[in-house]
């Protein structure tokens, strides 16, 4: 039991403090960054939590010997605890943003009707609602939420483009992906302009979404998308940073950027398109690191038992 505790107190520490140092990169790159946003905001909870499941606990269940008792460091105990509350933390802020947009769901469910939408692919239910909101809930089963403020205040092709639009958040998994950045155990939560990176992503998603719902070569669809977007904008106050899993036509806000967009830049989105369809240079990347795993992977478990050793003998 002893071992067990001595080890899950490593790999806390050690979680902790790659966590922080991921955390500071990504600070530093992340004001510059203009791709990846998504998984720059992700990366020190992801890089942390594979480096000890994918090498610590691999390095200390083959190089720690069993037979030997060490005591319990109190940096290193206090580094655990902090890790633990970070992580536990992270699972509260989750699983609530999750149990709030699921409540704000079934709300909406239960004062709604079904209405038939041709084309899209998910349930559509429309509120009596005066107030103009077009939202995404859900991520295993998705549904479109619609009101009647928002029916009124737009047309048919209006309509439609906006329902494509929401549907491009389905197909991107970014209810899914707001999720995972809300209940991501990081320091960076804490460091400076995360908030301004979660909203160039969310900002980002909305150019997607947009993209997604229109073809460059349909004028008309992207005009229609642009229209609704000036006038749901025009009846909605600015919207907040987003606290639940949860797309709006509106959310990510940015409306005159995206409506300069979708009326000027045609071809750009297009361009878009075309590089989000050649994935190669990204399984290229991942062949290398592949290669570099498999005939590294036996010397970095040693190399990481030692600086193990190491971060245990030197802090007090």
């Amino acid at each position: 039991m002893t071992y067990l505790l001595h080890g899950a107190t490593l790999g806390l520490a050690w979680f902790l403090l790659l966590n922080t140092a991921v955390s500071a990169v990504v600070a530093g790159v992340a004001p510059r960054a203009r791709r990846s946003l998504l998984m720059l905001r992700l990366l020190p909870a992801a890089a942390s939590a594979a480096f000890v499941a994918g090498v610590f606990i691999p390095s200390f269940w083959r190089f720690e010997p069993r037979d030997v008792t060490e005591g319990f460091d109190l940096t290193l105990t206090l580094l655990a605890v902090a890790a633990a509350a970070m992580l536990a933390g992270a699972g509260v802020r989750g699983g609530m943003a999750w149990w709030h947009a699921a409540h704000r769901a079934r709300a909406w469910i239960a004062a709604a009707h079904t209405m038939r939408v041709d084309g899209i692919d998910v349930p559509v239910f429309r509120i009596d609602s005066s107030r103009p909101v077009m939202a995404l809930v859900g991520i295993l089963r998705p549904r479109l939420i619609v009101t009647r403020g928002l029916i009124d205040a737009l047309n048919a092709e209006e309509l439609a483009a906006s329902l494509a639009h929401e549907i491009g958040h389905h197909h991107a998994w970014d209810n899914l992906k707001r999720l995972a950045m809300l209940g991501a155990p990081d320091v960076l939560r804490w460091l400076p302009g995360t908030r301004r990176l979660e909203q160039r992503w969310a900002a980002a998603a909305e150019h997607r979404a947009d993209a997604s719902a229109t073809r460059a070569s349909d004028r008309s669809a992207r005009l229609a998308l642009a229209s609704a977007l000036v006038k749901v904008a025009r009846l909605m106050p600015a919207p907040a940073p987003f606290t639940e899993p949860i797309s709006t036509l509106v959310g990510g806000g940015e409306i005159a950027a995206r409506v300069h967009r979708l009326i000027d830049d045609g071809p750009e989105l297009a361009m878009s398109r075309r590089r989000q369809s050649k994935p190669w240079a990204r399984c290229a990347a991942a062949a290398a690191a592949l290669v570099a795993l498999v005939f590294g992977y036996a010397p970095l478990l040693a190399t990481v038992h030692r600086a193990t050793e190491v971060l245990v003998n030197t802090l007090p």
